[in-house]
């Protein structure tokens, strides 16, 4: 055999060989191209919403309701994280946790408060814990009142609750109620829009009482000696 005929056969197998190998690989490259941009546009809406929708559902939470919940808050995560606290560390189910978790202005308080609390009263008074907590505006405080007055005192869970939650109220009130001084840095010009001036006493002034008109006098003419009257 001729070298022509041995290298166009070495050809041809090359070639076929090509085009075995370059099937697969184009079958692969286009089923990537129709993955990737899926799984690109799935990871940038991996926030703060799938998250909490995530950890809800995986405490027993319906879809329906993770979704209405997650939607409406504020900050998802914590949220979340509140919901799952309370499941996990109380007695209290993770549907009975929602409406407070999601009305709480700060939901990682209000679960440590429920925890807390509920410890503390050996979950004799769960339901109510969970209203007290959410109640409060100072939910972290709220908590270590009921728990340390229970430390000291012997009496039911529903009366400590009751002190707490009056105190807490109190002192509400009154920090709202006060208005802090204006300080004026040294060194710095007060804003005249802001800053009020310090008032004067105010000094009344006397009456004035208007001076008599000068009288000029009539000057006075030397008589002539030797002159008689």
């Amino acid at each position: 055999m001729s070298n022509k005929a041995v290298n166009r056969g070495k050809n041809k197998q090359a070639s076929s060989t090509s085009r075995i190998l370059t099937v697969p690989v184009l079958a692969i490259a286009g089923c990537l191209a129709a993955i990737l941009p899926n799984t690109a546009i799935a990871a940038s809406y991996s926030n703060d919403y799938s998250v909490c929708a995530g950890r809800l559902l995986s405490v027993g939470v319906t879809a329906e309701a993770a979704s209405l919940g997650c939607a409406a808050a504020l900050r998802p995560k914590d949220f979340a994280a509140c919901v799952v606290k309370i499941d996990k560390q109380t007695q209290i189910a993770a549907t009975d946790a929602l409406s407070t978790c999601g009305n709480a202005r700060r939901p990682e308080e209000l679960a440590t408060c429920v925890v807390g609390v509920s410890l503390s009263t050996k979950e004799e008074a769960n339901p109510a814990v969970l209203d007290y907590c959410g109640r409060s505006l100072l939910p972290v405080r709220f908590g270590q009142c009921v728990v340390g007055l229970r430390s000291q005192i012997d009496f039911p869970p529903t009366q400590a609750l009751d002190t707490c939650i009056s105190a807490d109220d109190s002192v509400i009130g009154a920090s709202s109620s006060s208005t802090p001084p204006t300080i004026i840095p040294a060194g710095s010009t007060p804003n005249l829009e802001t800053t009020p001036f310090p008032t004067q006493p105010i000094v009344p002034t006397q009456p004035v009482i208007p001076t008599q008109p000068v009288i000029p006098t009539q000057p006075i003419v030397p008589t002539q000696p030797g002159t008689t009257n």
